[in-house]
């Protein structure tokens, strides 16, 4: 096994667990998950050579984010059906419920907006580490954390989208 291989294989060895919650968070499909986990380590792969090892991880968060916001688009754009009425909503009775009610709401946010709620409050990134990762500017990070916490608590309600927030720092 030759060092870059060695290297590699312990980054992924060390990391994948975390960065796989990364991906379902942004994917909010745990095959999906896998898969553009899978794509993201592949790119590493073939960069390892010129990615600086210190930014290692926010190189594949990164690349985790725009596999997750590319899939997302191309769904989008084969999947429009047209629907009557908006489907019914999951009882807010147990915790599986409420996960499940919370990952639809992720899901129907705009990849981007989902990828912020997810690295900021999952991956409890700072503003600035969250706008590194994704590209952008920081006064971006914050606008769209903004429109996805407003989009989140009009269909949660605010108290739950604010305990879903303490809990992910707990």
């Amino acid at each position: 096994m030759s060092g870059v291989e060695h290297d590699f294989s312990a980054f992924v060895a060390a990391r994948a667990t975390s960065l796989l919650r990364v991906a379902y968070l942004a994917c909010g499909d745990q095959t999906e998950a896998e898969d553009v986990l899978q794509t993201a380590l592949e790119r590493t792969y073939r960069n390892w050579d010129r990615v600086h090892h210190e930014t290692l991880e926010p190189y594949v968060r990164r690349v985790i984010v725009n596999a997750a916001i590319s899939r997302a688009r191309r769904r989008a754009i084969l999947s429009i059906i047209p629907m009557h009425s908006p489907p019914e909503r999951s009882a807010h009775a147990t915790d599986t419920d409420l996960r499940h009610v919370l990952m639809e709401a992720l899901r129907a946010l705009p990849p981007r907006q989902r990828a912020v709620i997810v690295l900021r409050y999952w991956e409890d990134l700072s503003e600035t580490q969250t706008a590194e990762v994704l590209g952008c500017a920081v006064g971006t990070v914050k606008s769209q954390a903004s429109k996805a916490m407003a989009k989140l608590r009009s269909v949660l309600g605010r108290e739950t989208v604010e305990g879903v927030i303490r809990n992910a720092h707990a």
